[in-house]
This record gives structure tokens, sequence and C-alpha cells, in this order.
């Protein structure tokens, strides 16, 4: 008998109405009346399954109901196409039943049981559940608190559950979509699709380049890491929301993270049949940037990935901390579970490693750009810190070298807010309305916004973020506005080898955040070259603006001095050629262009790509 999903009796034009009102509704009565329903997937992919029974399949994964979903799956943002490319062959669709509230196979199989898991469409609908799950969480109050826009035109991005055969599995802009193989190991096959870790993995690269598209256009070791630290952090973040696989964490590291290995490994079942390693990757590490320097982008996203779990871990600690502190001063006190502790420290550490996302410049984002926007949203959010979180946030990002003890002046008492001294006052009503709104905003305060007069401003973007506290209180609304031009220069010297005497451009600008009381939140910039002014602040943004120039065409000689930087060839399948560049170089408008590109083998030897010997990643 099928397994029902709760809401079965209500009928869809009910449905929909109450689909309106959902934002104000319990998750408890979204469950009840059908507005979520479940899918069974892997709390992490089947070697853990079978391995570690008690954090085997999550028969309790429930995802949002959407009035238009239909067969593939296929809902607002996402569309499912199982197609391999290796064998030509389209799989049939996951077929959506509006009676039962559920996807079944295509002969009405329930995808929900043991018999149904070994279906394609249990992959499709699995994928499919994962990223939608995932996506919720970005665009909710504990999250941005906004609508999150692809970094392609278009709506949905396409999911390829077994795009063929291979030990891959990547995001790419230029196919819109999702790509994960599959591959014959000595326990059997390996879909990578079936791996919660990866798939959250690879759609937090297509989440940050919905918020950030310029960070693709990059030669910066540390702007790739961040893209890559995205991925494990989206794929980390999401094993901690599950209730389930959390109980099996807190039983099995007795509350100390320090052991959570089952949490922090990244993609075990992958990572066992192609590298040998119980892991891809892990959150468990001491890294620091001194030790990743000359490494490439994974192993240097390693230190902030590191970071970030130490943060939690040590947030974990104050928490115990403060409630033993509790009970010594009165034996009688309440006391919290450990795993109610966890989940505290949870909730925490999701809002401090996403919502400053928005705080991020437009271009160029390094870890120290990071870390100063984690440390300024804890204080928007816990101003008092009567525990002193920012100040042991602070202290790991010294520890990973991330920030220097010359930062500690950040932790110094002082105002929360402040007001740019503008020339011409605009509303924040005006700002927000529309990128034409905000260009004039731009364009009225080039002066106090160091913005060159003779630049042409492209604005980026312009959102307005409902937030949540920890304590989920409402945050002020929140005007995120992205803003960029660029600087052109001209590749002079031997050390450019084959771009020599072409032209190329910097990107420069900068994301400023304000409260709907036009106070200001956040203001992050990357500067260019161009003369602002005599003014001391307009000397020293300039100066640093040289800096920037200087270390973009040392970072851009290196590449190309080791052959890192070439034509990136696509067939017209979507599919990757076999050959990928790490940076490719893309000539508009007469400019050359640097990106990077998609990890085209999760396995990659960095290594190869420093010393000169294997530049390019050649798919298997």
């Amino acid at each position: 008998m099928p397994r029902k999903n709760r809401g079965d009796l209500l009928s869809v034009g009910t449905r929909t109405r109450l689909y309106a009102t959902r934002r104000t509704l319990p998750l408890s009565v979204q469950e009840e009346t059908g507005l979520r329903f479940n899918v069974d997937v892997y709390f992490k992919d089947p070697l853990v399954a079978r391995n570690n029974p008690a954090a085997a399949i999550d028969t309790d994964f429930d995802v949002p109901w959407e009035p238009g979903i239909s067969d593939g799956p296929t809902s607002a943002r996402f569309a499912v196409v199982d197609f391999d490319a290796s064998s030509g062959v389209l799989e049939e669709p996951a077929r959506w039943n509006a009676e039962s509230n559920s996807f079944r196979g295509p002969k009405g199989e329930d995808l929900n049981t043991p018999k149904g898991r070994k279906l394609p469409q249990f992959r499709q609908i699995s994928v499919w559940a994962t990223v939608q799950n995932t996506l919720e969480f970005y665009e909710g109050g504990a999250g941005l608190g906004r609508r999150i826009e692809w970094g392609f035109d278009g709506n949905r991005l396409i999911l390829v559950p077994t795009a063929g055969y291979g030990q891959n599995a990547y995001y790419d802009r230029q196919s819109k979509s999702l790509q994960f193989y599959w591959f014959n190991s000595d326990d059997g096959r390996v879909n990578t699709c079936e791996s919660s870790d990866i798939v959250n993995h690879e759609f937090g690269h297509a989440v940050l380049d919905g918020l950030r598209p310029y960070y693709f256009e990059t030669v910066f070791t540390e702007t790739a890491a961040f893209h890559e630290f995205m991925g494990d952090l989206t794929a980390v973040l999401m094993a901690f929301r599950n209730n389930g696989f959390r109980k099996v964490v807190v039983k099995e590291s007795e509350g100390d993270l320090d052991d959570a290995s089952l949490l922090a490994s990244l993609a075990r079942q992958f990572g066992e049949a192609v590298t040998g390693q119980p892991y891809l990757r892990t959150a468990l590490n001491q890294k620091t940037v001194g030790v990743v320097q000359g490494k490439g982008p994974h192993e240097t996203s390693e230190v902030l990935t590191g970071a970030m779990f130490e943060i939690m871990a040590e947030l974990l600690e104050k928490r115990k901390e403060r409630q033993a502190r509790r009970v010594q001063q009165d034996p009688s006190a309440r006391t919290e579970s450990l795993e109610r502790l966890f989940w505290y420290t949870i909730e925490h550490m999701q809002r401090s490693a996403i919502q400053p996302l928005d705080f991020l410049p437009p271009c160029d984002v390094n870890f120290r750009d990071y870390a100063l926007a984690v440390l300024r949203a804890e204080q928007i959010t816990n101003p008092i810190d009567r525990e002193r979180f920012r100040e042991t946030m602070f202290d790991v990002f010294v520890k990973r070298e991330i920030l220097q003890e010359a930062d500690r002046k950040l932790l110094e008492p002082g105002p929360i807010f402040t007001r740019v001294p503008l020339t011409v006052f605009h509303s924040i009503d005006d700002i927000g309305a529309s990128r034409g709104s905000a260009y004039r905003f731009l364009d009225d305060n080039r002066g106090p916004l160091f913005i060159p007069l003779t630049a042409d401003v492209v604005v980026a973007d312009v959102a307005r973020a409902k937030k949540l506290t920890t304590e989920g209180r409402q945050q002020s609304d929140q005007i995120v506005l992205q803003y960029l031009w660029r600087e052109e220069i001209l590749l002079s010297g031997s050390r450019f080898g084959q771009f020599s005497g072409q032209w190329t451009a910097m990107w420069c600008g900068g994301t400023i955040v304000l409260d709907q009381n036009g106070n200001l939140i956040h203001w992050s910039r990357k500067p260019g070259t161009q003369s602002l002014g005599r003014k001391p602040e307009h000397i020293a943004e300039a100066k640093a603006g040289a800096i920037r120039r200087d270390e973009f065409l040392d970072a851009l000689a290196m590449r190309a001095k080791r052959g890192m930087i070439g034509e990136r060839q696509v067939s017209p399948l979507g599919v990757l050629a076999r050959a990928v560049p790490p940076f490719e170089v893309i000539v508009k408008d007469g400019f050359l262009s640097f990106n990077i590109t998609p990890h085209f083998t999760l396995t990659h030897n960095e290594e190869d790509d420093e010393v000169g010997g294997r530049q390019w990643q050649i798919s298997s």
C-alpha cells in the first residue's frame, strides 16, 4: 500500500488558496494540509546508509508544495531532465500524482519504498527534493530573507541526475544546469546524484552565482576558493538542519564536535570509491592561509570551511559552559538537553554563515571580506553580546590567518549604525524601487561613495531582504545594492605571454547595505585606481585600488606563465568538453575576460596546476 502524504483529502483548489498564506502558517499546519509533502532521500549517501543504518534513509524529509508542480519533477525554479549523454538514454520522468500529493514511477510505483528506490525516478525526485528544500532555506528569514535569482537568463535551473559516465558533478552556467555523473567502483555503481553532500555542494555554486555573478570573472585563488567554500558550507549546513541525522551525530560525538566526523566529512561514498579516503573533504581541519599558500581553490577553501566549523564548535562549548555555570549557581535551574543546545548553536551558525553573504563585495571576494561580514552580521543581530560570541569568532579568524591581531579594534564598543554623508538625499523606497532609481542614487553621490566621475556604473542588483534574528525576531529591512564599473588595462610585457598587447579590464565597485531608515548596515568596496579628489580618504581609496591592480596583474601573469588559461569548448548537448582549462578566456567587445571554469573532476590534483604539470582538468 503506497504511503500517503498528509493533506490527501484537500482538493487542489483548497490547497492552492492555503498556499497564498503559507508564510503565515506553522510547519505543522503546512504538513497537515499538504503544503509540504514527503520525499525519501539519503541522509548522506548509500555508503553511509550501509555502514550506519541509523543514518540511512530520511523518511521524514518534507519539501514545499507548489501549484504548478508537475512531471519531471518540474517546479517554479527547477526542471529535471534525466538524459545520459554517454548512452543517449532519456529516462522517463517521475509522474506527479495530484490525488496522492506525491511523485510516482512511470507505472504508478511508490518511490518511497525499497523497491521504488531502485528506479531511475527515485534519483530524479531525490535531486529535486534536495535542492527544493535547500533553496527554501536560503530564501527564508533564517537565510537571506528574499528571492534568489540565478546567474543566467531564465528562472529554472536544469537538474541532470545521470548526465553520463564519469567521476564528476558540476554546476554549469552556460547550460543552466547541475550535472551529476555515475561510475562503477569495486562496490558497484556510484551515482553522484544520490549523495546529498554533492548535490548541495553543486547547488551552493548555483546559489552564489546568482547572488554574485561576477565572482566567476576572476583570476584570484581566494575568489575561486570562496565558491568551493560556499559549496561545502551548503552541504554541511543542510546536514545540520536534518533532525534525524543531527540526533545520530550528537549520539556518536557525545556533543564533542571535534569528533563529529560523520557530520563534517563530505561525500563519503564518492571519496572511498575514487580516492580511497573515507571522505572527499572535511570541515575538521586546522589549516591556515599560510599553509595553503600556492595551493588550488579546493584545498584553499578548507581554511574557511574549517574556520566556520570551528566557530560552531566553540559556540556550542560556550552554551554548555553557560548552562553549567547556571546549574552551579542554582542546582534547581532548568537545563536543556545536549541535543537542544546543539540545535540552538546550529540555528545561530546558519544565520551567522548565510546572512553575511549579502554584505560581500560584488567582485573579487576574499576570505577577509567574508570574515568582516560575519562579524558585522553578529554585531547587528546581537549588539550586547554578553557571551562574547564576536570575540570567539574573531579569535578563530585570527588563528586561521584570515584576520590579523591588529584588526581587534573591530571589537571595540561603538555605534551600531552610522550614516554615509551623502551629497544628495534619496529615500530608501526610491533607492530600492528599481535599478534605474538605484543608479541615480549612486550617480548623485559619486564623491562620498568613491565612484569616479567618468566611470560607467553598472547596478548589478538591488534587493530588499527581510531577515530574522536567532530568536526569530524580525530585523530591520535591508536594502542590498551592488554596483560595479570597469577599469581598462593594457597587458604589456612578456610575462603575459600570448595575451601581451591586448586589453582587459579590472572590475571595481561595492555593496552598500542600508536599513529601512537609511542607516548604514555594511559597506564593502573593491576600489579602482582613478583619481577621486584630494581629500585624504580619496587618496587612500585610489592607493588601495593601485594595490588591487598590481595583485590582479601578478595573478594573471602567473596563470598565463603556467598555461592555466585557455578557451573552453562546449558540446551541443551542454556537456562540457573532455579537456577544460582551470581558467578560460573570452573575447568580448575587444577586451579579454578571464573566468574560472567549473571543477570538471572532483578528484583533480591541484598541485599539478601549481607546478605546470597537468594544467587542464580531464574528464574520466
